[in-house]
């Protein structure tokens, strides 16, 4: 995977309250090439670590469950505060409740790797923040600069997380609507060539504002990318039906976004 800054020149802040686990993980990151690993054992620690880090070169990987606050906790208040609420968080958790998993989700974060997990498990996740941070010069940007797109999601933070990976791809025309009822409202008289869009919302849902395009909009060709964090293959396989151009999993993966949007918009 082509990167513009290496693994050696990217520091990673590890909150790990078991040392054993933290030494685990930091052999793992070194067997990786990362040179610049600091490890706390607490959220409180890890946001003061932080502000003596450039978020530009910044990874935070942070287990659930600590002495002072959640792992949802510790994103949220990064999400919260301007200057980290870029920075790419992996969350590592043998949790796998989607009731306790779904803030992470809906916060932007990276990655959800599970215990026990594998270095190449790990890598991976890795390789997805760097590339968040740094994304390849891969799509034609004249052609996606141009890009009309419609961003549909209840979470604030999600759309934050989103509309910096647009923007670092080089789209600017976003307009953003909280819910399904919002985003039909405004594709009344807002032309677009893309929509994203969230599952589960409030008033109208994604399969909902899908099967809505689909059959009573005047735009009913239009792209839509829906990410997110539904597990149900039955409710999945019936936004298929809808007419939803492509799925993507929440957490996702920078160069899967970019990829759908090449596949659907730039063909």
């Amino acid at each position: 995977m082509a990167l513009t800054t290496s693994l050696d020149d990217l520091s990673i802040l590890l909150i790990e309250p078991s040392a054993m686990q933290a030494n685990l993980v930091t052999r793992m990151l070194q067997h990786q090439g990362v040179r610049h690993i600091e490890t706390v054992d607490n959220g409180a620690a890890a946001l003061m670590a932080m502000t003596s880090h450039d978020p530009a070169r910044l990874i935070v990987i942070s287990s659930l469950y600590l002495s002072d606050m959640a792992g949802t906790d510790l994103v949220a208040a990064m999400r919260a505060d301007e200057a980290l609420e870029s920075v790419p968080f992996i969350l590592v958790s043998s949790e796998t409740r989607p009731q306790v998993l779904e803030p992470v989700r809906q916060s932007g974060a990276c990655s959800i790797v599970t215990k026990p997990f594998t270095e190449q498990q790990l890598s991976r996740a890795l390789y997805a923040a760097a590339d968040y941070l740094n994304p390849p010069d891969d799509l034609d940007v004249g052609e996606i600069e141009n890009l009309r797109v419609l961003l549909v999601d209840d979470s604030m933070a999600s759309r934050r997380h989103l509309r910096r990976l647009l923007a670092e791809l080089g789209i600017e025309r976003i307009t953003e609507a909280e819910d399904g009822k919002q985003a039909v409202a405004l594709l009344a008289d807002t032309m677009v060539d893309l929509v994203i869009t969230d599952y589960n919302m409030p008033e109208m849902d994604g399969r909902e504002l899908t099967e809505y395009i689909r059959t009573q909009s005047w735009q009913n060709s239009v792209p839509i990318l829906m990410v997110t964090s539904e597990q149900n293959m039955g409710r999945l396989a019936a936004v298929e039906r809808a007419g939803v151009s492509a799925i993507c999993d929440k957490p996702f993966e920078a160069g899967n976004i970019r990829k759908l949007i090449s596949e659907s918009i730039l063909r």
